[in-house]
């Protein structure tokens, strides 16, 4: 079993992430003795939907006991008001909230606890978990998901995942009415990972209204399988677009989502797919850290990119991807362009090649190099 980077806070808190991102088994190992309450087991899932304030009956019962666990707590959001209840009545007594989904806490779950449970997150593996065992090839092709990492047959799972998830998540929950649109809508939306977000032209593949589309996004978010970065503006001295980039949360995913024919470029996919694989490590790094920095991307007008810009009080740097073996001139247009408006930032260029490079006062570095050595803490440049 590979060692998570995830360090749990001294309190309460939320523990929100994909599924098979390794929660549960996390838990397990770190809260052996944990009292838990697992909202999947469908007759547990019945006594607490019907009478959620029994929780309190479970934990006067185990009086030696200070922690205890609710697995996929969005299954009953009723329990958190019990569970905000019992945090005043003891404050020794821990509760970690495990979630797949954060629609059904939007409201009533999140709001109420805050200050008293802290939010924090799962992601899939970052390289440094895998340690020797990553392999930037078999990242691309299949992500990092636990579920996956190991499997024999990752590229059947992966279809199996995805296809649990939609009925699972987002079927049996009644969140989307109808469940065939959602399905072109996740083909449509795979086009758009690593890119900038043109929510008409989606509505325009799928066939359906650009209401629809802005309401199926935030579904994705909700089910935290998605995420959008922002355009960095910070004293903007030049016009910058206002749209959005959409990133799916792991690699594997995106490949089985987004479909493959004829027309389509090799190098166009993998260049998405390398993106992606940078961008869920670099939210991974930030998540599992103080979480003091902010990820955007920046782009002008004139078609001028960056494809990441991590600002926060110690950190600003601006990061462009490339699956290119060699840097060439052009590559590094976006980020000489950033470094006249934002002086005092540093600059990287990530690329396949093997060799680590200062051109133009931009360090160059092999892409699989800087995933393997970037962990909590550590500076990225």
């Amino acid at each position: 079993m590979y060692k998570r980077l995830f360090n749990p806070p001294n309190k309460s808190f939320f523990l929100f992430g994909p599924r098979g991102t390794g929660k549960t088994t996390w838990i397990k190992k770190h809260f052996s003795k944990a009292i838990i309450i697992d909202l999947l087991d469908p007759s547990i899932f019945r006594q607490y939907s019907t009478r959620p304030e029994s929780i309190k009956n479970l934990v006067y019962a185990h009086p030696a006991q200070t922690i205890f666990v609710i697995d996929e707590v969005q299954k009953v959001p009723d329990l958190l008001g019990m569970v905000h209840k019992l945090i005043e009545e003891n404050k020794s007594w821990i509760f970690i909230l495990t979630g797949s989904s954060a629609r059904k806490l939007k409201k009533t779950g999140v709001d109420l606890l805050a200050g008293r449970a802290l939010l924090k997150t799962m992601h899939p593996f970052m390289a440094w978990e895998l340690g020797k065992d990553f392999v930037l090839n078999k990242a691309l092709n299949y992500g990092m998901l636990p579920v996956i990492v190991d499997d024999k047959n990752p590229e059947a799972t992966l279809k199996t995942y995805i296809a649990l998830y939609i009925r699972e998540e987002v079927q049996m929950e009644g969140i989307v009415r109808n469940i065939h649109n959602f399905n072109r809508f996740l083909e449509a939306v795979s086009f758009s990972h690593a890119s900038v977000l043109n929510i008409t032209n989606i509505a325009r593949e799928c066939e359906v209204d650009r209401r629809v589309v802005q309401d199926y996004i935030l579904v994705l978010e909700d089910l935290l399988i998605a995420f959008r970065l922002s355009i960095f503006t910070r004293r903007a001295k030049r016009q910058t677009i206002r749209h959005e980039k959409l990133y799916l949360f792991d690699a594997g995913v995106y490949r089985t989502l987004r479909p493959a024919g004829p027309l389509d470029r090799y190098e166009e996919i993998e260049g998405s797919c390398l993106e992606g694989l940078v961008a869920q490590h670099l939210r991974a790094w930030n998540a599992y850290g103080q979480e003091t920095n902010k990820l955007y991307y920046w782009r002008t007008r004139n078609g001028l990119e960056v494809d990441f810009v991590i600002y926060g009080p110690e950190e600003f740097i601006a990061i462009e991807v490339k699956n290119n073996k060699k840097v060439r001139p052009q590559d590094l247009r976006g980020l000489k362009s950033f470094s006249k408006d934002y002086p005092e930032a540093k600059r990287a260029l990530l690329y396949r090649g093997k060799e680590r490079l200062v051109i133009d006062e931009i360090v160059c570095l092999p892409v699989e190099e800087f995933l393997r050595t970037i962990y909590p803490g550590k500076k990225l440049l």
